[in-house]
């Protein structure tokens, strides 16, 4: 009975009524989040710290990587840990990242995202070394051509 009573602590019950309830689990408000929040421009990923990046090593990826939630009864608070594409304006996609989350928890789930915090911890630079590659090897092209 104690396994049945923390799988309940880890719902929510977002509606009753006098057919039933329907209860979403913390899950998967992280998921519905993580997935919004990287469907914004500029942002490279999910952060999922040491643990997450020795997970994602073993091939155990989750959807629910760098997101923290929160939940009330009716209300959602969402802590959301990024990395963010080299050359961004940091403010202006946090600013879209919260908005997009917000919109996206709220319309899938009915419920009132009271916050969403934005944790910015790291800034990816691959897209960037790629290019610089790219340039290195075109140069590289060019003068083997001259040669």
């Amino acid at each position: 009975m104690q396994k049945d009573k923390d799988i309940d602590e880890a719902l929510i019950n977002a509606d009753i009524d006098d057919v039933g309830y329907v209860r979403i689990a913390d899950e998967v408000i992280s998921i519905i989040a993580g997935l919004a929040a990287t469907e914004v421009a500029g942002v490279a990923g999910m952060s999922g710290g040491l643990a997450g990046g020795i997970a994602e090593l073993l091939g155990k990826k989750s959807l629910s990587k760098g997101v923290k939630v929160q939940l009330g009864e009716k209300q959602a608070a969402i802590d959301l840990f990024v990395i963010l594409e080299y050359g961004v304006n940091i403010p202006d996609v946090a600013i879209k990242v919260q908005e997009k989350v917000k919109n996206e928890v709220e319309k899938m789930s009915g419920m009132e995202v009271v916050e969403v915090n934005i944790h910015v911890e790291g800034i990816s630079s691959i897209e960037k070394l790629k290019e610089k590659q790219s340039k290195v090897i075109t140069e590289q092209e060019d003068t083997d051509e001259y040669s």
